[in-house]
């Protein structure tokens, strides 16, 4: 039997799906407020492995994609020093080494067979297949993310998605979540200008995003963030060229990634390196971790650590590139994670939804499997038609550890990397937001057409939005940047005066046309 609600007030309150009320929707449970995020955050989980499920077999982002295989090579430096200072990773350490490894490009949003020309982040993730195992570098074109608590995720992709129940995508419902989140500005004013929508894929710039660890031999960390250059330069498009070559070809950025690969046009990219040390940083004026700020280039400059070269497309789209499964918590030795709260949530989700989606053995398919052997006490599960055994190994053991013939444990590469944590466990956004700053700073740094075109494109979307969310969001423009306040605020105003301009001129011709069929009308 149903239990109905005592009453309205009870009715509206948020709740986890076992019906607990949730208290903080905002904020993981973290040590401090910079974290790291603790593993018992069940309502994050619980959220976070719905949203993994919410569709099959498609993925609930990144689900238009395009992929090709090539090599990453190593220059054995970072800037003028030998790159051992920073992290023992074996693939970084020898000039000319190449590793070879899988990139999908794709779109965030939208569906599998949605244009490519669409107002969206795009995907940028690397598998690099190392003698170490697999390396995944998962990021997007963009810097920086609209939100840094992972607890928002679904929340954010939910605004952005079409509409539950019209099954269309709503400006009105995307900048209802906007206009309550205001880290999201520096976000939304790289995405509303022609950064929204890249050239192509060999054009765009790609970024880990997210705030990482490099760990040398000695157990030294540093932080690292990583910036994928293109060589062939970078390309964007207005919303009037993009328009035009959606009405042409809505797969134009994968025929561009296939022909170019076919032509042998390989594409390439500079991988660079933003290194900071390993603390709070008090003299920024925002946290280093947070995955909605740019780190300065004049205070920690771009190094150059290798290139990436894509020269061999896929000869099976579904196998190749539907089937590769990234993660943000696959890290060789030598890498590692930051305190960075949307990189653990991240962590979590990725391979979380691999196995759903694709499957328990997922890392069997050739696409996904390490270019090492690999030897595990997982057995079983779907689809599972490869067992790990070594030669000589008891094949009764698959546990450890064993005196039987068992797997062993293996020795340590360098010292191990230990961070400490003094701080209480709480549920807290971090100290220094500055959501405003960083924003105004890239409008004021466009090109005069790219604050042309941004100021388009956000007046296009808002003007479909109502007067309470205009006022919200022309209230945070001006936080960012007067000038760039004004202007959204003037463009609504105009838009508004034309649009009742036109439905007064409808009116009156309606009017008109009425008088006259009543003239001509005959009687019975």
């Amino acid at each position: 039997m149903a239990i109905k609600s005592t009453g309205q007030e009870e009715s509206n309150i948020l709740t986890t799906r076992q019906g607990h009320p949730v208290y903080d929707n905002q904020n993981l449970r973290t040590v401090g407020n910079r974290g790291p995020a603790t593993l018992e955050n069940y309502p994050f989980l619980e959220k976070m492995s719905h949203f993994d499920r919410e569709r099959v077999p498609e993925r609930v982002v990144h689900a238009r994609g395009a992929g090709a295989h090539g090599y990453f090579e190593a220059y054995g430096m970072v800037g003028d020093e030998p790159i051992a200072k920073y992290t023992r990773a074996k693939l970084f350490q020898e000039k000319g080494k190449k590793t070879p490894l899988f990139v999908r490009f794709s779109t965030v949003i939208h569906r599998g067979h949605s244009p490519e020309t669409l107002r969206d982040p795009r995907g940028f993730a690397v598998k690099m297949y190392t003698e170490d195992g697999n390396w995944d570098l998962v990021g997007n074109n963009l810097k920086i993310f609209f939100i840094r608590d992972a607890l928002k995720f679904p929340d954010f992709i939910h605004s952005f998605k079409p509409d539950p129940v019209t099954n269309r995508q709503d400006p009105e419902r995307q900048f209802d979540f906007i206009s309550n989140t205001p880290e999201a500005m520096h976000m939304i004013t790289f995405l509303f200008s022609p950064w929204g929508i890249p050239a192509n894929y060999r054009q765009m710039q790609g970024s880990g995003v997210n705030t990482y660890k490099w760990v040398n031999k000695e157990g030294e960390a540093v932080l690292v963030k990583y910036h994928w250059e293109p060589l062939q330069g970078i390309r964007n498009l207005t919303t009037k060229e993009a328009q035009e070559i959606q009405g042409k070809n809505f797969n134009h950025a994968t025929q561009d990634l296939y022909e170019a690969i076919e032509q042998g046009n390989y594409p390439e990219w500079e991988l660079c390196v933003q290194i900071m040390s390993d603390d709070e940083h008090p003299e920024l004026d925002f946290d280093p971790l947070d995955d909605t700020k740019i780190w300065p280039k004049d205070q920690f400059p771009w190094l150059p650590v290798g290139k990436m070269t894509l020269n061999r497309n896929p000869i099976n789209y579904f196998a190749e590139v539907e089937q590769a499964a990234f993660g943000t918590g696959v890290l060789v030795d030598g890498l590692d994670f930051s305190d960075d709260k949307m990189l653990q949530g991240r962590t979590f989700s990725y391979s979380d939804t691999q196995r759903y989606r694709v499957g328990t053995n997922y890392l069997q398919l050739p696409i996904n499997a390490p270019r090492k052997h690999v030897a595990t006490n997982q057995r079983d599960g779907q689809m599972a038609y490869h067992q790990d055994i070594v030669e000589g190994m008891n094949p009764h053991i698959n546990y450890e550890p064993s005196s039987l013939g068992g797997l062993k444990e293996a020795p340590m590469a360098g010292k191990d990397h230990m961070p400490h944590y003094n701080a209480s466990l709480v549920r807290a956004k971090i100290d220094r937001q500055n959501n405003f700053k960083q924003a105004g700073e890239t409008y004021r740094n466009f090109e005069d057409w790219e604050r042309d075109e941004l100021i388009f494109n956000l007046v296009d979307a808002l003007s479909h939005c109502r007067q309470s969310i205009q006022d919200k969001m022309i209230e945070m423009f001006n936080a960012c940047d007067g000038d760039y306040g004004r202007r959204v605020s003037e463009g609504l105003q105009a838009n508004k005066m034309m649009m009742e301009k036109g439905a007064k001129s409808d009116s009156d011709e309606a009017v008109k046309q009425a008088e006259q069929v009543s003239k001509e009308a005959k009687p019975y």
